[in-house]
C-alpha cells in the first residue's frame, strides 16, 4: 500500500496459519524487491514483473527456503459488497464527510450512515486496529467495518467510519502517530457527530478493534466533550504493549514451524532490541545501536533495511506502545463497556487480556464475553461462512453483530426498532387473527 509520504506499507496475511496484518518492511530498487517480516524471521527476495502484477523470487523462513510467485489481485472498490458484487442502494442515508482534529491540524475523511426515519439516533465511531487502514478496514474480500456499519445502521444506529491518517482521503502521517494521537482523532470524531442533525448528542459511543479498542478506552478516561457515552472493545489489549508484541511473536514463530531453539533465540534477541530502544531516549543513538544488532544477528541483512527497521522500532508509535499500559487509565472509565474477544484470536489472547480489562474497569458497568471459534477479525469458523456463487465468503460473526447491537440498545434510551427487512405491520395482523380465533371459540361454546 503506497502511503502519502511516498513510502510503502506492507503486511503479511497467512489465513491457514491464522496470521493477519503482520508488519513488513519493503525495499524497492528498480525491479528488485525485498520484503522482510522481522517479527517472524522471514523474508521474500525477488523481481517485479509484468508491470507490477507479479513478483517472482524466494521465500525464506526458519528451517525453510522455497521459490515463490506472488500475484497481485486487483478488486473493484465496493465498500459493503462481498464476492466483488456491486451492492444495491442501502435503505438508509449515506454521506461522504470530513472532520478536523484541530490539535493535530489534520482533516480526516470518512463515511457517515444514518438510519431512515426522524431520529434522533444513537451513534458510534469505528476505530481500527494497528497499521494504516481505510474506513472499511478492508482485507481482500472482507470489509470488517463496512459490514459492521451496514448492520448497525439498518437497525437504527448511526455509524461514522473513517480513513486512518495518511490513508485514502485523510491527511496526516500514520507512521508518526502514537496511540495517544489516535485518541485525538477519536475525540474529533465524537465532536463531529455531536454537531450533526438526527443524532442524539448524549448517545455517541466508540467501537474499537485491537489497538482501536484501547484508543476508545483512553478517550473514555478523559474529561470533556470528546468523552464517549459508551465503549465497545473488540479484541482490546489488557497486557502492556511490550508483552503484547512478545506474545504475538512467540505465537507466530510456533505457527511457522520454528523449533524451540530458534524460538528461544528469536525471543532473546527481540527482548534485547526492545531494551535498547527503551533505555536509549536519543533516536539517532538508539537507531544506530538497533541497526548494528540487527546486522550482527543477520549478516545477510542489507544496511539500508537494517536502518529502516531501526527507524520503525524507534518511531513515536513504537516507543509509546512499548511502554503503554492499558490498565493505568481504566479506573477513570465510568461509561458502560462491552468487551468481546474470540477464542480463536491468536493476536490478542482472550485468556490473558479480557480478564485484565474487566478487572481494571472497576468503576463502571462492564459486560464481557468470549466468542467461540471467532478470530481476531471477528470472523466465525470458515465452515460458517456464507456461500456466494458457490464460493465461501468471509463475514463478520453474526453472534458478535447481534451482541454488539443489543448491548448498544440496552445502554441507550432509544428502543431497538425492527430491522428494515422485516414487515412493520406484522404485529397488527397477528392481533386480528387472534380476535377471530377467540370469537370462533366463543361461538363453539
Amino acid at each position: 500500500m503506497p502511503l502519502s509520504n511516498g513510502t510503502y506499507y506492507a503486511a503479511l496475511d497467512a489465513p491457514q496459519q491464522r496470521i493477519s496484518r503482520m508488519p513488513a518492511e519493503v525495499e524497492l530498487k528498480g525491479n528488485d524487491l525485498t520484503i522482510r517480516i522481522e517479527q517472524a524471521g522471514s523474508r521474500f527476495v525477488g523481481k517485479v514483473k509484468d508491470a507490477g502484477t507479479q513478483f517472482t523470487g524466494t521465500w525464506t523462513q526458519p528451517g525453510l527456503s522455497v521459490p515463490l510467485v506472488l500475484t497481485r489481485v486487483v478488486t473493484a472498490a465496493t465498500p459493503l459488497a462481498t464476492g466483488g458484487k456491486m451492492r444495491l442502494t442501502p435503505p438508509y442515508r449515506e454521506e461522504e464527510v470530513t472532520f478536523t482534529n484541530a490539535d493535530a491540524k489534520i482533516r480526516l475523511s470518512g463515511t457517515l450512515t444514518i438510519p431512515a426515519g426522524p431520529g434522533p439516533f444513537p451513534a458510534v465511531a469505528l476505530l481500527s486496529d494497528s497499521g494504516p487502514q481505510d474506513r472499511n478496514a478492508e482485507q481482500y474480500d472482507y470489509h470488517m467495518f463496512g459490514i459492521l456499519a451496514d448492520h448497525l445502521t439498518r437497525r437504527g444506529i448511526a455509524v461514522l467510519r473513517f480513513d486512518d491518517r495518511g490513508v485514502g482521503k485523510s491527511q496526516g502521517n500514520y507512521l508518526t502517530a502514537t496511540t495517544a494521537d489516535l485518541m485525538g482523532d477519536a475525540q474529533a470524531a465524537i465532536t463531529f457527530l455531536r454537531a450533526r442533525n438526527l443524532i442524539n448528542p448524549e448517545q455517541i459511543g466508540l467501537i474499537g478493534h485491537g489497538e482501536g479498542a484501547n484508543v476508545a478506552l483512553l478517550a473514555a478516561a478523559q474529561p470533556g466533550l470528546g468523552k464517549p457515552a459508551f465503549v465497545v472493545s473488540l479484541a482490546g489489549y489488557g497486557l502492556t504493549g511490550r508483552n503484547v508484541l512478545v506474545r504475538q511473536q512467540l505465537e507466530i514463530l510456533r505457527l511457522i514451524g520454528a523449533n524451540p531453539a530458534q524460538v528461544k533465540a528469536a525471543l532473546e534477541f527481540h527482548e534485547r532490541v526492545i531494551d535498547i530502544v527503551r533505555q536509549t531516549p536519543n533516536d539517532n543513538q538508539a537507531r544506530g545501536k538497533v541497526a548494528a544488532n540487527l546486522r550482527l544477528n543477520n549478516t545477510d541483512l542489507d544496511p539500508q533495511m537494517a536502518r529502516a527497521r531501526a527507524a520503525q522500532l524507534t518511531s513515536p508509535w513504537s516507543r509509546y506502545f512499548l511502554d503503554f499500559d492499558p490498565t493505568q487509565k481504566l479506573p477513570d472509565v465510568t461509561c458502560p463497556v462491552l468487551a468481546l474477544n474470540g477464542t480463536a484470536d491468536l493476536q490478542v489472547d482472550p485468556e490473558h487480556n479480557l480478564s485484565i480489562l474487566k478487572k481494571g474497569l472497576k468503576n463502571t458497568k462492564v459486560k464481557s464475553d468470549k466468542l467461540s471459534g471467532v478470530n481476531h477479525w471477528f470472523q466465525p469458523e470458515t465452515k460458517d461462512w456464507p456461500l456466494v456463487n458457490g464460493v465461501q465468503q468471509p463475514t463478520f460473526s453474526p453472534k458478535a453483530l447481534a451482541e454488539v447491537r443489543e448491548w448498544i440498545f440496552d445502554n441507550t434510551t432509544r428502543p431497538a426498532p425492527l430491522p428494515i427487512t422485516e414487515s412493520r405491520d406484522a404485529a397488527p395482523k397477528i392481533k386480528k387473527v387472534t380476535k377471530k380465533v377467540d370469537k370462533a371459540a366463543q361461538a363453539s361454546r
